[in-house]
């Protein structure tokens, strides 16, 4: 008995500190694209630089696959328990995910950093985690505790003073034609994280993420031929950069993206998300020379300071969540088996 209390206690501590460091993996990776997509657009077109940013992932994530399924294959049972590629619904949602997001949501914010400078569209783009909260409590019976909404509306007032303050800079500059794409791309990762959170229940995150990638690379395939054209006249410091743009900002950070979102709520992991505009505003500044206002400043911290108190939801709720979940499915079914599913957040996976 002494045993099974010594060796409880470093799990905790995994649990909660492993999807820590994979969100701020995440945040990061996500802020620099802003910056790359920003520089890169007098390189590539939309289109082609979402269909060689997705190649530029896939062939990673497919390498990745293929040793992991190595692995599985010759490992324990419990890796054999799962098809290597879902069926049905699973499939459906991991697709319409794949193309909502890594194709949809990349080329509409391809298309808006033409019009936007970095820093404005991050703005606009982190608009999602308000519509993903608000959606993951009216639809996904996730909850809206106290410190969320307080930590996401702080977070909110420094993305509209950001946006107030705008840029010191004559180049960072924004059109109406930038701030409709801003707001669509926010839409469509909004709609990519709940369908994505609703495939994570039966799907494993490396999965989702690589058949994500894959459809959305398909979905892009009409770009392939400017996509030619442009690669054939970019630099090597472009090529570089967009290659960069799907090992880091997508295979890499989508992963860890995934891998948080199956051990999280959707709407807690979003809030996360909303300290990227502050991240984008430095690296502008130091590689754009896209300097931020005081005022801006003051947002970023704002927006820092939201992130936290909801990133206190996160690390002190969810225990309790998953456990009132666990005897609500215990009560209802009675089955032995899908009560000790629903105890663990990770038990599904």
């Amino acid at each position: 008995m002494p045993a099974d209390h010594r060796t409880a206690r470093p799990t905790g501590t995994r649990a909660v500190s492993l999807p820590a460091l994979a969100a701020l993996v995440t945040v990061v990776l996500w802020a620099s694209a802003f910056v790359g997509i920003r520089a890169l657009g007098e390189h590539f077109s939309p289109g082609s630089m979402a269909f060689w940013r997705l190649l530029s992932a896939v062939v990673p994530l497919t390498v990745l696959m293929l040793i992991m399924r190595r692995r599985g294959s010759g490992g324990a049972s419990g890796a054999q328990a799962r098809p290597w590629i879902p069926r049905g619904r699973a499939l459906v949602s991991v697709l319409v995910y794949g193309v909502a997001w890594f194709a949809g949501y990349t080329v509409v914010l391809n298309w808006a950093e033409r019009h936007l400078d970095a820093g404005t569209a991050a703005l606009l783009v982190n608009l999602a985690p308000i519509l993903v909260a608000v959606a993951a409590g009216l639809f996904m019976g996730e909850e809206f505790p106290r410190h969320l909404v307080i930590g996401m509306t702080i977070a909110f007032a420094g993305v509209v003073l950001i946006a107030t303050g705008g840029s010191a800079t004559a180049d960072a500059h924004a059109d109406w034609l930038g701030v409709v794409l801003g707001i669509a791309a926010a839409v469509l990762y909004a709609a990519g994280v709940l369908i994505q959170k609703s495939a994570l229940r039966t799907v494993d995150a490396l999965t989702a993420t690589w058949l994500g990638a894959v459809a959305g690379l398909v979905a892009t395939l009409p770009f392939l031929p400017v996509a030619i054209s442009e690669m054939a006249d970019a630099t090597p410091g472009a090529i570089a950069a967009v290659v960069y743009l799907g090992v880091g900002p997508t295979a890499i950070a989508f992963s860890t993206w995934a891998y948080v979102l199956a051990r999280t709520d959707a709407s807690a992991m979003a809030a996360t998300t909303l300290v990227v505009p502050a991240i984008v505003i430095v690296l502008s500044w130091v590689l754009l020379g896209e300097l931020p206002t005081g005022v801006g400043i003051v947002g970023g911290v704002l927006c820092i300071g939201g992130v936290a108190i909801a990133r206190q939801v996160f690390v002190r709720q969810a225990p309790a969540r998953a456990s009132r979940g666990a005897k609500r499915q215990a009560r209802s079914s009675g089955d032995g088996l899908d009560e000790s599913r629903s105890a663990s957040p990770t038990g599904r996976r």
